[in-house]
């Protein structure tokens, strides 16, 4: 960590960083553990243009799951820009293996979340980003028109310009919008996380679940559910506690396919073709 960064930060906090340890793992960011005499703290380093915007969205997002009071997050000490780029301190969360009672939790937990609605539409009061990527939270009354309009039309565009696809291999809208017409369910806008992966949830030593770099808006609770079967990493019990808050209605296959072409189109954008073959195989499928 640039020492420069370190004295600061030490100042803001009002106390002695005695290390400093560079974390592995981030995609975007730098990270690092700090440690006082007494305490340890996360800290995430980005020095790209957008980096405040990326850390203020983060932030946001947390603050918001932290307030429905359903699941925990890191509280967020610092955000703060820099000449160059930004950088984010939060507490540090001491993470352990989880057990499948830990997963039960975390089910409950997420549905918690889902169920604290305080919103009338679709979308979220600032944009944000998907990964690296813009994400736009526009709000809609009509769950379809957001899912296609603020979530598939960007990401099939931003391929378009990037010649990841051409314009044979993407939709039109209408047959989007018809799609999505037939498959979603009429439903209440769920506070969702956004991006749940594995990557992006911990359990804590003392078994509480902890939510982190969330990608938040209002949209269908499944939504998070799908992305959780993308990649796996979430044990059964987890699945089974979710069940008994949200039972099945219908169509969840098909739907977790659409939801989930958002996300493969996130990493075709961001990582490159070998999303491909999994974006055309659901848009041939379904549209």
């Amino acid at each position: 960590m640039d020492s420069n960064l370190k004295k600061h930060i030490e100042y803001l906090l009002c106390i002695k960083i005695e290390t400093t340890q560079s974390v592995s793992g981030g995609d975007i960011s730098e990270a690092y553990f700090l440690y006082s005499e007494t305490e340890r703290f996360f800290c995430k380093v980005n020095y790209q243009n957008n980096a405040h915007a990326l850390f203020l969205a983060e932030k946001a997002g947390l603050v918001a799951i932290a307030n429905t009071k359903t699941i925990a997050v890191p509280k967020v000490l610092l955000c703060e820009a820099l000449d160059t780029g930004a950088f984010l301190v939060m507490e540090y969360i001491e993470p352990k293996r989880p057990l499948e009672a830990d997963f039960e939790q975390l089910g409950h937990q997420l549905a918690g979340l889902h169920l604290h609605s305080t919103s009338d539409v679709f979308g979220f009061s600032v944009p944000n980003f998907i990964g690296s990527l813009p994400q736009s939270n526009s709000a809609h009354s009509n769950w379809p028109e957001f899912y296609v309009q603020e979530r598939l039309i960007p990401q099939l565009k931003l391929a378009k310009e990037s010649g990841k696809l051409d314009d044979s291999e993407i939709p039109v809208e209408d047959k989007l919008l018809k799609t999505c017409q037939n498959l979603f369910p009429n439903s209440n806008p769920s506070l969702l996380h956004g991006d749940l992966w594995s990557g992006n949830y911990l359990i804590s030593s003392n078994g509480t679940p902890y939510l982190i770099d969330p990608a938040v808006y209002y949209g269908h609770h499944e939504v998070d559910l799908a992305m959780t079967r993308l990649f796996g990493g979430f044990g059964n019990s987890f699945y089974d506690a979710y069940r008994d808050h949200f039972p099945p209605i219908g169509n969840e296959k098909e739907r977790m396919d659409i939801y989930q072409l958002y996300y493969l189109l996130a990493h075709l954008n961001m990582f490159g073709s070998s999303y491909k073959a999994s974006v055309i195989e659901i848009l041939q499928r379904y549209f």
